[in-house]
């Protein structure tokens, strides 16, 4: 089987490579880019745990090639902060529990900035439909919700200051 060479930009850093045809988005990122915040769930698109933007839309990183992706744009969650200075979303799922095991959080949070990007003031049920084909088997998305909620807020705060 002949590689590909693909060029992608993954959080803002353009990364060349080749790559066999049939490599899926979400291994080429956990494996290749050595970015492993993108979970990789049921492998058939249903849990969202892959969740990652590509051209700015929430797309299942375990159903596309990424071949598929050449000449995109992809954010993982790892761009959006680090333990140490969080993006307002992260800090919003911790202080609200929006997680228990963790493991469906790094799609959560793709698909909430996906919606906090196109709509900075969402309604609960916008919150709450943004995420509903995203799998979680803790929490009961209660305070996912409230979590999508408070950051809307804190960001919406501090774009005015």
């Amino acid at each position: 089987m002949t590689a590909v060479d693909i060029t992608v930009t993954v959080n803002g850093k353009a990364r060349t490579a080749s790559v066999p045809p049939r490599l899926l988005l979400s291994d080429f990122i956990r494996h290749t880019l050595n970015l492993p915040g993108t979970h990789v769930g049921c492998e058939h698109g249903v849990c969202g745990t892959c969740n990652v933007l590509v051209d700015g839309r929430v797309a299942r990183s375990c159903l596309m090639f990424a071949v598929q992706a050449d000449g995109a744009e992809i954010v993982t969650v790892e761009a959006l902060g680090t333990a140490q200075r969080m993006h307002p979303l992260q800090h919003a799922f911790w202080e609200e529990h929006g997680l228990q095991c963790g493991f469906c959080t790094p799609g959560m949070l793709m698909s909430a900035y996906a919606l906090l990007q196109a709509n900075p003031s969402p309604t609960r049920e916008e919150a709450r439909e943004a995420v509903s084909d995203n799998l979680c088997r803790c929490t009961g998305y209660q305070t996912i919700v409230d979590a999508i909620l408070s950051a809307a807020a804190k960001m919406r705060k501090e774009s005015v200051a």
